[in-house]
């Protein structure tokens, strides 16, 4: 870490002071390369500007025809438009051919042809080649003067080529950028370069000044003497090259040391002159020196690649052993107590809470737990207090063959014993020595002796108390430790089972929650289904893990030998879904006892849905959740016809198993769950053979976190796969493959076979709209009565079909039908295109009529109405003869016909 500077201003550091002056220096470098370039570039720019008029000075000079040129009466004539073409070619400013005395014969400006050549021509005139820079017409000018010779080398004139000056500097000024930009580039690479290696003196030197780096050495030996660790170091021949103060005490060297050779040490130990001379490593290795156990490490050093000598720190253990000991107890406590806050609990069963905490606490904390809880516990209620009836829950141990009382034992505890006194209390109990324990011996003399026989020596009792409440007792056991437990296992002891205590009274109170909410559930369930003639049915139902739900299935018969087959499911578990679901099971009987279509059935359920949640949000209960969510599927079978009509809200669709063999899914439109209202209901009719199996279900059944709805009706339909299976069969064989091993969702599954009631059973006539077509049908049932061998229902049948006629003739409408159905009951049906619907009264003694339904409701079982598309049935039920007599002569018994004013007779 680097010493700030104690100055205001914190001075630069080295590493930055060596960075100003590399980049100063790279500068220099690259301004006087770039002024060198320049120079020589003009120097180079200067002399190809004289090389090249030279060569086109002497290239024209000797060219042919210029010399016959110059003989022509007018030598300009024919030479300017030459030159010209030459300049321009040869990139020169000028080419000018003159005569011996300098008259110009051409030149780029035509006006100064006839003018005195501006230059030195007389180093020419005696043959010999001449460069200058002059003030020229063109401006300053570098130009060379050639002779021209004749065949005899007499010079007969003078070629002068050249460039102006700045054209010639225009070049190098091209030229510029290109220099200037390798300078750039140099300079950047030279300023990295210099950055890097500045970076890296800044890490060696962490960014410190002179100062800084002063003051720091100053500390780091000030540290190194006041720390209170050994620290030495020796190079690869053996000789101490430092060692601070903690190490000249802790190895009682002299005041001269540092310096001198391992071995010239006489007063330090040799096994740790041995250990320092061999350069080996060594971590945590304990050594004695005199009475002290010194903690010694030892690293090679290699400053250069090579082993060159060690660096060695020691520390004193004899303070630290007792600490460190007690530390580490400490730690395994607390490792103990996380422990146990994560493995204790992790279920809602009691007794599977209680062995997570016996197996907790062995073997790190006792070699044998046992937990007794209160027998109210483990049945969900709250425990009386009292020391009775304490059972033995779980029982863990480092053995399997411990003398302890087994699991299950019902134990009632002397008031002298540590566990009856610990549960007055409150307290946890601790018994350093078993076998002086009087009053834990008189428990049980012979199993406290094979105990302390055994080897068990010491023992812990700590109540479970949770909320003021004592749920149980835990006993810790320790035999292999000899020494016995003390305060601080006491008080560990005493945390573990507190910990424990809730997980125990939160399994308790779920354990009663569930308990209630299983009774309630299966009190509203049915409890069993009824016979009917119209189906034959198996049925399945198996609550979600989590507790109870609201799934709930139905079999209701209804009038004309039909039967109502539900299933339906509410949303969530435990109790408000196990009484929601008795609300809507309720509901849907009195609405099924009226009659009601399946759509029309559900659209009531819907209201009531909607009234319930309303009432929950607005009433009194404002807590209330309400209904939360329900789907239900409600079919109507006619074993007469063989229809199935049915509807549903949100609910899975049934399938249908047909006695040649095709399983399919009912295409039934979905309606929405209970509750959403303002969506009709729709229904599906179906016509099925006898022997077919209506299958309903919830979706607890075909839906699974391992597998979506459309796999799960596959596999559901490859089970139904045989349909010459019994309803039962069926079922086994759906629940073998669907049924999940821990299901998250309540399991409801009802498989009915349908029968049909054959026409020997069925009898139906057309009734004329006309009162005298009574007396006429009271012959006809009769004599269809005297058929079926149910004669003594004769004079009963006639009264209420004497009834339901005239009624519908009087205040109906046509056309009526009359039909008689033998089921388990004899079942009277009139109907009618009327939908005017009759009511039972009272009439009073001096009333003529209003005693027909009264009647009817009288002889028979139970009677009613139902609606169809085309008006009104009313029915009435009649028990079959059986084994107690005369069902005519009963009536008779029942009744005095003299004093009865029957008008329809």
């Amino acid at each position: 870490m680097p010493v700030r500077s104690l100055t205001r201003k914190r001075p630069r550091s080295v590493a930055g002071q060596v960075f100003v002056l590399q980049v100063a220096i790279v500068l220099l470098l690259a301004a006087g390369a770039v002024l060198a370039l320049v120079l020589q570039s003009r120097h180079d720019g200067d002399r190809e500007a004289r090389n090249r008029s030279v060569a086109v000075a002497e290239t024209f000079g000797h060219s042919l025809g210029l010399r016959e040129a110059l003989r022509a009466p007018d030598p300009s004539k024919i030479l300017q438009p030459l030159t010209e073409e030459t300049r321009k070619r040869a990139g020169v400013d000028f080419i000018v051919v003159m005569d011996t005395r300098g008259i110009r014969y051409t030149h780029p400006q035509p006006d100064r042809i006839g003018e005195r050549f501006v230059g030195t021509i007389e180093p020419s005139l005696a043959g010999q080649v001449h460069t200058e820079s002059v003030e020229g017409p063109l401006g300053q000018e570098i130009q060379a003067i050639v002779p021209v010779t004749a065949d005899d080398g007499e010079v007969v004139a003078l070629v002068s080529a050249g460039l102006t000056v700045q054209n010639v500097t225009g070049v190098v000024e091209r030229q510029l950028p290109v220099i200037l930009g390798v300078s750039a580039a140099g300079l950047a690479v030279a300023t990295i370069g210099t950055a890097l290696v500045t970076r890296r003196l800044r890490r060696q030197t962490h960014g410190l000044g002179t100062l800084e780096m002063t003051r720091m050495y100053e500390h780091h030996d000030a540290v190194l003497h006041a720390v209170r660790e050994g620290v030495l170091i020796t190079d690869g021949d053996g000789r101490l090259l430092l060692a601070n103060d903690e190490a000249k005490r802790l190895l009682d060297l002299p005041a001269d040391a540092e310096g001198r050779h391992i071995g010239e040490l006489s007063r330090l130990d040799q096994r740790m002159a041995g250990l320092l001379l061999s350069g080996r490593e060594a971590t945590d290795e304990v050594l004695a020196a005199g009475n002290r156990l010194l903690v010694v490490n030892q690293r090679p050093t290699k400053p250069h690649g090579q082993p060159e000598g060690t660096a060695v720190t020691i520390r004193d253990s004899t303070e630290m052993r007792v600490l460190t000991g007690r530390a580490e107890a400490a730690r395994r406590r607390l490792k103990l107590l996380y422990d146990a806050g994560g493995g204790i609990g992790t279920t809602l069963d009691v007794e599977r809470t209680a062995e997570e905490l016996a197996n907790v606490a062995v073997p790190r904390f006792a070699d044998f737990v046992t937990v007794d809880l209160a027998d109210q516990v483990l049945h969900g209620d709250e425990p009386t207090g009292s020391g009775a009836d304490l059972r033995r829950t779980a029982v863990s141990g480092i053995r399997d063959d411990q003398p302890l009382y087994p699991r299950g034992k019902l134990i009632d505890f002397l008031p002298s014993t540590p566990q009856a006194r610990g549960l007055d209390s409150g307290q946890a109990e601790l018994v350093p020595d078993l076998s002086d324990a009087p009053g834990w011996f008189a428990q049980d003399p012979p199993v406290a002796r094979s105990i302390v026989e055994y080897g068990i020596h010491s023992l812990i009792t700590a109540p479970l108390k949770a909320r003021g409440v004592v749920l149980g007792l835990v006993n810790f056991w320790r035999m292999e430790k000899p020494e016995p437990f003390d305060d601080d296992d006491l008080s560990l002891a005493e945390e573990l089972v507190a910990r424990a205590a809730v997980s125990i009274d939160n399994a308790r109170r779920y354990t009663r929650e569930h308990t209630v909410a299983v009774a309630l559930q299966r009190s509203l369930l049915p409890r069993g289904l009824p016979e009917h003639s119209a189906v034959e049915v198996a049925h399945y139902y198996l609550p979600a893990q989590s507790g109870v739900g609201g799934d709930w299935f139905d079999v209701i018969p209804l009038s004309g030998s039909r039967v109502a087959l539900v299933v339906g499911d509410v949303v969530g578990h435990g109790l408000h879904a196990a009484a929601t679901m008795g609300r809507l099971r309720t509901a849907v009987h009195n609405f099924s006892s009226i009659d009601l279509p399946p759509d029309e059935l559900l659209s009531r359920l819907d209201d009531l849905v909607q009234r319930i949640d309303h009432n929950g949000e607005d009433g009194a209960n404002a807590d209330d959740d309400g209904m939360l969510g329900a789907t239900c599927l409600y079919a109507v079978y006619d074993p007469v016809s063989r229809r199935c009509v049915m509807a549903r809200a949100g609910h899975p669709p049934p399938l249908v198993v047909r006695p040649d063999g095709p399983v399919e899914i009912v295409d039934l439109p979905t309606g929405p769950p209970l509750g959403l209202g303002g969506m009709p209901f729709e229904t599906a009719e179906l016509l099925l053979p006898e022997g077919s199996q209506l299958v309903l279900y919830t979706d607890g059944l075909v839906e699974d976190r391992t597998r979506d709805i459309d796999e799960g009706l596959e596999l559901l339909r490859s089970a139904l796969n045989h349909p010459d299976r019994h309803p039962e069969e069926s079922c086994r064989a759906i629940l073998d493959v669907l049924l999940p091993a821990r299901p998250r969702d309540d399991v409801a599954l009802l498989v009915a076979r349908t029968r049909t009631l054959g026409p020997d059973r069925v009898a139906e006539w057309d009734v004329p709209f006309e009162p005298s077509a009574v007396g006429a049908m009271r012959a006809v049932v009769a004599k269809k009565l005297d058929e079926w061998d149910l004669s003594g229902l004769a004079f009963g049948t006639e009264l209420i079909l004497s009834e339901l006629i005239t009624n519908a003739i009087r205040y109906g409408s046509a056309p009526v039908r009359m039909r008689l159905l033998r089921d388990r009951t004899l079942t009277c049906e009139v109907s009618d295109g009327s939908s005017t619907s009759p009511h039972l009264r009272y009439a009073a003694t001096t009333d003529e009529g209003g005693r027909g339904l009264f009647l009817v409701a009288q002889l028979s079982q139970r009677w009613g109405t139902r609606y169809t598309s085309a008006g009104k049935v009313i029915w009435a039920e009649q028990a079959l003869p059986g084994p107690s007599g005369d069902p005519e002569q009963e009536l008779l018994g029942f009744f005095d016909i003299d004093e009865i004013g029957i008008d329809t007779l």
